[in-house]
């Protein structure tokens, strides 16, 4: 499998799909693609390398040829390998508990908007201070209260959302960061959380990458305000 990343600083759907890869446990190679980079737009159609998909990251081939399976969209690739390798690596084994968890994972998936223009996902900066308007302030409130009722309904078996580490958190992953990055006060349970997926080995192992990386993208750099 070959997995078409962009910045790892800056590209939260990149970070969803790389996770989603990762928890399948299946091998896969890694191609970064920076975003908007000087030959973004020859690269996102040289050679099929971003297509049949809009022309955004990320995308996983698995196969090779016209045969290749071909899936964009971070959510779409979950379910792919999910499909691959068992559902449950995935997604909870209680009925109730994965209800929700599909439903919090759609939600992230089609909504918050106001959260993702204010708050763009940068792994390397800190921002203090920051002024946020009244549509970000309801999209952080939301997301808490789903954290909370996930954590308490269904959070004994570990630290994560579900107890155990899942396609939820994937999905919320690019969150936890924006909420690092712009210094977001939240309560002690949510601190946990957050502390328990920062830590995490793949987190770490992407954080350390995007450190590393050389790009910089100048519109996600400087200050949001409200």
């Amino acid at each position: 499998m070959k997995l078409v990343i962009g910045n790892k600083n800056y590209s939260s759907w990149s970070l969803r799909g790389w996770l989603a890869c990762k928890q399948s446990g299946l091998a896969f190679e890694e191609i970064t693609v920076p975003l908007y980079g000087e030959d973004w737009d020859e690269r996102k159609t040289r050679d099929g390398a971003l297509a049949p998909s809009s022309g955004k990251v990320p995308i996983l081939w698995d196969g090779e040829g016209e045969d290749a399976a071909v899936v964009w969209d971070s959510l779409a690739i979950i379910e792919y390998l999910a499909d691959k390798v068992g559902r449950d690596r995935f997604w909870p084994k209680d009925d109730a508990a994965r209800g929700m968890a599909r439903s919090m994972v759609a939600e992230m998936h089609s909504s918050y908007l106001p959260l993702r223009r204010q708050m763009p996902m940068n792994v390397r900066r800190r921002v203090t201070g920051m002024a946020v308007s009244e549509d970000v302030r309801a999209d952080i409130v939301r997301i808490l209260t789903l954290w909370a009722e996930a954590r308490a309904r269904f959070g004994q078996g570990g630290p994560f959302l579900f107890g155990t580490f899942c396609a939820a958190d994937i999905i919320y992953a690019p969150v936890v960061s924006r909420f690092l990055t712009y210094g977001v006060g939240v309560p002690g349970f949510a601190q946990a959380y957050m502390e328990a997926m920062w830590e995490h080995p793949w987190m770490q192992a992407w954080i350390a990458s995007a450190e590393e990386e050389e790009w910089t993208i100048e519109q996600f750099e400087g200050a949001q305000q409200a």
